[in-house]
């Protein structure tokens, strides 16, 4: 869409000045600019695609909730995660830097924590500035420090608390991954030490029946990786011994984490807060409460995105009657593109009907097509922003730099290296995002407003396409696409343009070898 330079302008003197506001403030009004900083609340969905929300042309389901926020705020047609994997996504989002940097891929559910306690995080940020912190929901970034193996039945530390969260309240790793209970700060939640709990990765424990064993015992079929200790009817990736009154019941998930959410809004109501709520919706295995069920046309993936719009729905109501949803930026995305099979049988695939997941994008989860990061993300903060629809490259990593232009916080030069200023774009649906950012797959894109480029990669890289039904947008070869004129990414113009290929595949270097802001 065309810029409007005077809205663009306007909204940049409209952050600037809320800005010096806060930082001019002497002593005597600290009570009353505490009240005046906006709360920060992130809706993290677990792999929802682009075409998964209504606003986004999503058929055969309805996000009443998440459509009310576009409406009221700007809706990003060109935003990204950083990665198009759930950890990468997650550790830049919360650091400001990208996860290849330090090889992160996506961990094992007994893996120690990836943020070391001494790093630059955004809730560490946000304290800075007298924030309360907390995360709800899916964790999967480590715990512990790896030097010694977990002991689930005594403190579970370092975790959310040693990085900057004041509170936590989380499933360890995924919801298809043991141990299959919830961890309140450092502790396990209902945990008899008459039973303790042991986790292994490596051979079988405890007597639980297992997917290899016992398939029969399933409610969902499944794949050899997410075969192993059966909880709540559904294999599990590793083995889980003990701890039967910790067991988590999938169903619940969504009353559990809207009421821990919504009891840290109404406790802080009159502070200034940071809520990362990280949902296990729409990730495997997809058990939505009996309320949800049939509330689309495409079965359980469906029924969790209309699950996933109802837990949206509450929060917001609770900001409302807590008073403070005027002031409250909330930012509503997701951590990668979609996928429908990924390692249990639920029917995704057959139920689709005419949906379009990743809308007209090519690929999904893991790929390094647009499908693979190009996700819903939706700005909401009420009477504060210029709102519309935005083609603005945007990127996940840039809400830490970007916050802490709003706040007047000085960023160390090796904090956040990755994260750029663009409060902006964030704030006004006319104004410019980025010129570029990096994707990163099991390769890396550049990706710009004209071009898209894709690393080569060596080696067979067809094991997406065969084992998670997904183009995997990977070659031997570089590719390159007009971004604007082949969304879909379907004419390799690499061999036409070799200047750019150099060019683009010499910015990639550059930042890869970058090691300050």
């Amino acid at each position: 869409m065309k810029k409007n330079k005077f809205r663009q302008y306007n909204s940049l003197i409209s952050a600037t000045l809320l800005s010096l506001t806060l930082s001019a403030c002497s002593t005597a009004e600290n009570e009353e600019v505490e009240k005046t900083k906006p709360n920060v609340v992130i809706f993290y969905v677990d792999d929802l695609g682009f075409g998964d929300i209504s606003v986004n042309g999503a058929k055969g389901v309805k996000t009443p909730n998440i459509d009310a926020l576009a409406q009221g705020g700007i809706n990003f047609t060109d935003a990204h995660s950083s990665a198009a994997t759930c950890t990468p996504s997650r550790y830049s989002l919360l650091t400001g830097e990208h996860a290849f940097r330090k090889k992160i891929k996506v961990l094992k559910g007994d893996a120690a924590l990836l943020i070391e306690p001494e790093q630059p995080t955004l809730p560490k940020l946000l304290k800075k500035s007298g924030y309360e912190t907390a995360v709800v929901g899916k964790w999967h970034l480590g715990l512990g420090d790896g030097k010694q193996p977990l002991d689930w039945n005594e403190a579970i530390k370092p975790g959310p608390l040693e990085i900057g969260f004041d509170y936590s309240y989380l499933l360890p790793a995924t919801g298809d991954r043991v141990p299959a209970v919830y961890l309140e700060n450092h502790h396990v939640v209902n945990l008899d030490k008459k039973d303790p709990l042991f986790v292994s990765y490596q051979k079988k424990i405890g007597n639980r029946p297992t997917g290899y064993e016992n398939p029969d015992l399933r409610r969902q079929p499944a794949d050899t990786q997410h075969n192993d200790t059966i909880i709540n009817g559904i294999s599990r990736i590793g083995h889980m011994a003990g701890g039967k009154s910790a067991e988590w019941v999938d169903e619940d998930f969504y009353k559990v984490f809207t009421d821990k959410a919504n009891n840290f809004i109404s406790q802080n109501q009159d502070k200034p807060f940071f809520l990362f709520f990280s949902f296990h919706d729409i990730h495997v295995p997809r058990l939505p409460n009996e309320r949800f069920k049939g509330q689309s046309s495409m079965g359980l993936r469906g029924d969790a995105i209309v699950q996933m719009d109802w837990i949206t729905g509450q929060v917001v109501a609770q900001l409302e009657k807590s008073g403070v949803l005027n002031n409250t930026i909330i930012i509503f995305t997701s951590d990668n593109g979609p996928v429908l099979t990924d390692g249990y049988d639920d029917f995704a695939i057959e139920k689709l009907g005419e949906h379009l997941p990743a809308g007209p994008y090519r690929g999904g989860k893991y790929s390094a097509f647009e499908g693979g990061t190009r996700v819903p993300t939706i700005l909401h903060y009420p009477n504060n922003v210029t709102p519309g629809v935005s083609d603005s490259l945007m990127s996940q990593i840039d809400i830490y730099a970007s916050l802490a232009k709003l706040l007047n916080i000085p960023l160390a030069k090796n904090e956040a290296i990755d994260s750029e200023n663009h409060l902006n774009a964030w704030f006004n649906a006319e104004a410019q995002g980025r010129t570029a950012l990096i994707e990163e797959s099991y390769t890396l894109s550049l990706r710009t407003e004209q071009w898209k480029y894709i690393k080569s990669k060596k080696g067979s890289n067809s094991w997406i396409a065969d084992r998670k039904n997904i183009e995997g947008g990977l070659s031997t070869e570089p590719q390159l696409f007009s971004i604007k004129e082949d969304p879909q990414e379907m004419n390799n113009l690499a061999k036409k343009h070799p200047d750019i290929v150099e060019k683009y595949q010499q910015i990639i270097d550059k930042t890869i070898a970058k090691t300050t802001r």
